[in-house]
């Protein structure tokens, strides 16, 4: 199967795995945000302030990613009888934007202000040794979110890059993101720390909260794009689809497959429809047989694929509307 193929049809586990990337690291950031706010004022570091509102950003990420895990996972009802499964969608967007304007933009309004008022730089020791733990706590984070998407990655065999870039299980993308992006914010912290302490400038700092803000700038630009993808709603791969229909025409009784659409309603969870044209001369109970006899064969192929609409169509019709022969 190729990498386009698999990534959206894995087996339905690893949920309260991404529930439990999602604790660790919400717990990890909330920590960091309270020492990095009080080094930031002890040392009058605004790259340490930045870095605290990052935390603080990142932590109301992982409470909205949370509750986008918990809501997606109730079952359909008569209000909604296609399931919840999009509604974590919508709370991931929240989360990008919380990132945008909880993060980014305090970031970017500090290090223009220093740049322009300037800074008096305090004693940089406890801010060295808070970002040192922070770089250690976010480390043990991002280790985890690796190891559940390396993981997913191996287990539908494709690169871990694909998946990543690919995958709509967007709270462990958004762990991975925001945790690469909080190391790398560690170490323009640090930079700027350093740069002000060597050369008694406080613009080195301010420069570090500007990289800063336009790193979280660009996380919450790719997270807000990939959940608007799929709210928007997003068909499975092209290659899957393409085996669908192979599937479907397998089945005795079904001649041809006049419409297909597919909707990524999930991480393991996914609706196929289709307008099919059965064979004339099939009874009634031939077809119902066919339809279930469909749905079961590619349930078992693609354990993603949780619902099955089809549509009894004839193929007549379909050609006279596109100006053909309707009898070939």
């Amino acid at each position: 199967m190729t990498e386009a193929a698999r990534d959206e049809t894995a087996e339905p586990d690893g949920g309260g795995e991404s529930v439990a990337t999602v604790i660790v690291a919400a717990v990890a950031n909330l920590g960091i945000a309270l020492a990095k706010a009080v080094a930031g004022v002890i040392s009058g570091s605004s790259a340490m302030l930045s870095e605290a509102a990052h935390s603080v950003a990142d932590t109301v990420t992982e409470l909205l990613l949370l509750t986008a895990l918990k809501r997606s996972e109730k079952p359909a009802d008569e209000e909604h009888p296609l399931g919840y499964g999009p509604e974590r969608y919508i709370w991931a967007l929240l989360a990008a934007v919380a990132t945008f304007v909880g993060g980014a933009v305090f970031s970017l309004y500090d290090g223009i202000h220093t740049l322009v008022a300037g800074e008096e730089l305090g004693n940089p020791l406890v801010s060295y040794i808070v970002l040192g733990v922070a770089f250690l706590l976010e480390g043990y984070s991002l280790r985890t979110g690796l190891r559940q998407a390396g993981g997913e990655a191996a287990r539908v065999g494709t690169t871990f890059r694909h998946y990543l870039r690919h995958t709509p299980d967007t709270a462990v993308k958004a762990v991975v993101l925001e945790d690469s992006a909080a190391l790398i914010g560690l170490v323009f912290a640090a930079g700027g720390l350093l740069g002000g302490r060597l050369t008694g400038s406080g613009v080195w700092d301010g420069v570090a909260s500007l990289l800063i803000g336009v790193l979280l700038l660009y996380v919450a630009w790719v997270l807000g794009r990939s959940n608007a993808e799929l709210l928007i709603g997003r068909p499975l791969p092209k290659a899957t689809r393409e085996r669908i229909r192979a599937e479907l025409l397998a089945v005795e009784h079904i001649e041809a497959v006049l419409e297909l659409t597919t909707l990524v309603q999930g991480p393991r969870e996914a609706l196929v429809a289709a307008k099919v044209d059965f064979r004339d001369v099939s009874t009634a109970a031939q077809i119902e047989w066919a339809c279930e006899q469909a749905e079961d064969r590619l349930r078992a192929e693609f354990p993603s694929v949780l619902r099955v609409y089809l549509d009894p169509t004839p193929g007549y019709a379909q050609r006279r509307a596109e100006g053909l022969n309707p009898w070939p």
